[in-house]
């Protein structure tokens, strides 16, 4: 019966639906799932998975919380969405007082938007729009990273690496911005001046038309899983400032608490002049971001021509997802987070350790509740896929890179199990 019940869904699936990242015609399989409930995803044919992908990073707290189902049922008999235009309400206004608490000292006004790369493309609208208002509207570039990966909308696909990014296709219509290497400096290294002068010439050289410098603080996610040195934040803080360049910290992948720190620009003790969070906001739940920015940004916008911010997403401020948001932060900070990232970061280090001795193996590197397996070459996403599943395990390798992002609740034995796994499935070499 769940045999053939698996079967119509794919089969339904194959004719109208298409999946992220794929082809309509693709290979690639994909896995009916039944429910999820803690770190585990039970699939309509009976078997259940360890989720190491914590749902692209955002389930931190797992699946089917109870604090975090209350919240939403509870929102439900008040209202489910009313427009943020002209209207305000309790769980938007909590959230913002919530966010600027607990973010970097300095982001005081917060921008709710719908996903993460809205909430880049905000960021990038402000970065504009401050510089326009302050008399400088040739300030409308922006300066990135290599192996930086910001979004997959017009504008944050502009300061997304061009070449080893994921958006090659469209370089022609984007607007071309700068772009400088990728950190040398690992975690833990001291940032040489090698490491960041091409970042200082390139602002020395281009100032007056960089409106702001956009990165992954500490650690670059979907363009390449880098770990990189908070002393190369530190300096390149200084350098904005030096040249009248505002920093965006892109914290929709870091934060938190992914990392170590609740944000990982905690790790360098800086603070950006706009940060865009998302992904675990919700803890999962529903679709939320922000965009948060210091006063000065927010007071030169509004008291200049045309005295107001030009966006407004429909769905801007969902009181379900605020309100689930809410319920999420304060369930994360009861909590002794710290010392349970500790605890994954360690169980993470240890064990994708024999990974190291594949011959297929790059590199392993570890921090905070992330773990990373680079190959020297892209796996073969059709074969392992299967395999990691017949492993009662989800993992989503993408590129050269097999990597683990699990929910914050996972247990010992099972975090044991998706990097057994990991090891295991390496050893076949027909999945890479």
């Amino acid at each position: 019966m769940k045999s053939s019940e698996a079967e119509r869904i794919l089969a339904s699936d194959r004719e109208h639906v298409w999946h992220p990242y794929s082809s309509t015609h693709s290979e690639v399989p994909v896995f009916p799932v039944k429910s999820a409930s803690g770190v585990h995803i039970r699939l309509v044919d009976g078997r259940e998975l360890i989720d190491g992908m914590a749902s692209w990073w955002c389930a931190i707290h797992g699946y089917n919380v109870p604090e975090l189902n209350a919240a939403i049922t509870g929102q439900l008999d008040d209202m489910a969405h009313v427009m943020f235009g002209g209207l305000t309400h309790q769980p938007a206004v909590l959230l913002c007082d919530k966010l600027v608490e607990i973010t970097p000292e300095g982001l005081e006004t917060v921008f709710l938007a719908d996903s993460g790369s809205v909430s880049v493309e905000v960021a990038m609208k402000m970065a504009v729009q401050y510089w326009q208002a302050r008399g400088l509207p040739g300030k409308q570039k922006f300066v990135s990273l290599r192996h930086g990966y910001h979004g997959d909308t017009l504008g944050a696909m502009s300061v997304c690496d061009p070449v080893t990014g994921m958006h090659t296709l469209f370089n022609e219509m984007l607007q071309q911005n700068y772009f400088v290497e990728s950190p040398g400096c690992r975690f833990g290294d001291t940032c040489q001046d090698t490491d960041i002068e091409q970042l200082r010439s390139t602002l020395e050289q281009h100032h007056e038309s960089i409106a702001a410098l956009v990165l992954e603080p500490i650690v670059q996610g979907a363009g390449g899983m880098k770990f990189y040195s908070p002393d190369y934040l530190n300096k390149a803080r200084e350098l904005c400032s030096e040249h009248d360049v505002l920093l965006i910290a892109d914290e929709i992948a870091t934060g938190f608490g992914r990392s170590g720190k609740l944000f990982a620009c905690e790790h360098a003790g800086i603070s950006p002049d706009i940060m865009c969070i998302g992904k675990s906001l919700t803890g999962g739940y529903m679709t939320l971001a922000a965009t948060l920015c210091t006063r000065e940004i927010s007071d030169t916008i509004s008291l200049n021509p045309p005295r107001c911010f030009m966006h407004g997403p429909t769905f801007m401020a969902n009181p379900l997802a605020c309100r689930v948001a809410l319920a999420s932060i304060d369930l994360l900070l009861r909590s002794d987070w710290q010392s349970n990232i500790a605890r994954i970061e360690s169980q993470l280090l240890s064990g994708l350790q024999d990974c190291t001795s594949h011959p297929d193996v790059v590199d392993v590197r570890v921090l905070g509740a992330i773990g990373v397996v680079e190959l020297h070459e892209p796996v073969n996403m059709k074969s392992i896929q299967v395999a990691f599943v017949d492993q009662g395990v989800w993992i989503r390798p993408f590129g050269k890179l097999v990597y683990l992002m699990p929910p914050y609740i996972i247990g010992d034995d099972e975090l044991a199990q998706l990097t057994r796994s990991i090891h295991h499935v390496l050893k076949h070499s027909q999945h890479c």
